[in-house]
């Protein structure tokens, strides 16, 4: 904000200047009839103090009038010189820049994550999504979590979440996800509302701090609805109660280092594996691949898919293999993306 309110006094600074050397061209032509190279060549040399010489000889009303440009003149180069000074000191030029750099960049971003809010839940989502290296950006009021996220080059936008002016700043119109991490049970509803009014096909995940707050997520239009209590709460039961299995999921899951990795791939248009069984595929054998589980577009899961599941366009497939296996799945089926 301070960047924008120093932006506006400079641009008022340098506007005052020229309205003194417009002043001053247009009275010199008029009290002493000069030409108007003449004039602006006066004007210049009074304004600028430099100490030439007079273009001719002043009339009485031509030196009241130079006094007088003088002192404009002195009054407005200083206006613009402390603004130029508060800007370099303040590292506010730098600001500017990167202000219209972020500007542009949110001009052009699509298909993104929206992230609103950054605390402790939103910037371990941030990270996450930093370390697939997918298109996001952050929303928040925290001066000290916009300072965070500047340095870390991440794209943002200062302002209120549950505000439509600033779903739209971020581009909700043009994303592809939302996830609202904010506070309050009531703001990520507000927000969740609002991001499927203004754009209904975007994929929303929000956050909830009581589980009767779930339901009324998923009626205002989240596709998805967290609670971290609760999920933290079966984790640590599943700890305890099966703990070879929790250590293992969340190992192929998260952990860092680890063989084997779960991944989720769309069945793309044109794929080679499209409209064939899994056993007519072959994939297990060609790419050394499992799929585990797979998601139809009706929205129905098979958990447990068998050798003569049929594989279709558009489904989700959950994919267990090593990254190198992966790979060689994802090219075998021609187009298919790993999410």
């Amino acid at each position: 904000m301070n960047s924008q309110r120093l932006a506006r006094q400079l641009a008022a600074a340098v506007t005052a200047l020229a309205v003194v050397f417009l002043v001053g061209v247009i009275g010199y032509i008029a009290i002493e009839r000069w030409s108007l190279l003449d004039a602006l060549y006066m004007t210049t040399i009074t304004v600028g103090q430099v100490g030439f010489g007079e273009v001719g000889p002043l009339s009485t009303a031509g030196r009241v009038f130079t006094i007088i440009l003088i002192f404009a003149g002195v009054g407005a180069f200083a206006f613009v010189l402390a603004t130029l000074i508060d800007l370099l000191v303040s590292g506010n030029i730098r600001g500017l820049v990167e202000r219209r750099r972020m500007e542009k960049q949110l001009a052009s971003i699509k298909d993104h994550t929206i992230v609103a809010g950054i605390g402790r839940v939103g910037s371990e989502v941030v990270r996450l999504l930093a370390e697939a290296e997918a298109p996001f950006l952050v929303i928040d009021t925290c001066e000290e979590c916009i300072a965070r996220a500047r340095e870390l080059g991440w794209l943002h936008v200062e302002g209120d979440a549950t505000e439509e002016e600033v779903l739209k700043a971020a581009g909700v119109e043009r994303a592809g996800s939302l996830v609202s991490t904010l506070d309050t049970d009531a703001e990520n509803l507000f927000v969740t509302v609002s991001a499927r009014a203004m754009n209904p096909d975007i994929f929303i995940v929000a956050r909830s701090t009581h589980e009767s707050s779930e339901p009324k997520l998923l009626r205002g239009g989240a596709d998805r609805v967290i609670t971290p209590n609760v999920i933290g709460g079966r984790r640590m039961a599943s700890m305890i109660l099966h703990p070879v299995v929790a250590d293992y999921l969340d190992l192929v899951a998260h952990g860092d280092g680890v063989e084997f990795r779960l991944q989720e791939i769309v069945m793309p248009e044109g794929s080679q594996f499209a409209d064939m069984t899994i056993a007519e595929a072959g994939i297990r054998e060609k790419t050394g691949a499992y799929i585990l589980a797979i998601r139809n577009e009706d929205g129905s899961v098979d958990t447990n898919p068998m050798p003569d599941t049929r594989l279709v366009v558009g489904q989700r497939l959950v994919v267990l293999g090593t990254q190198d296996q992966v790979a060689e799945f994802v090219r075998g089926c021609m187009a298919c993306k790993l999410r």
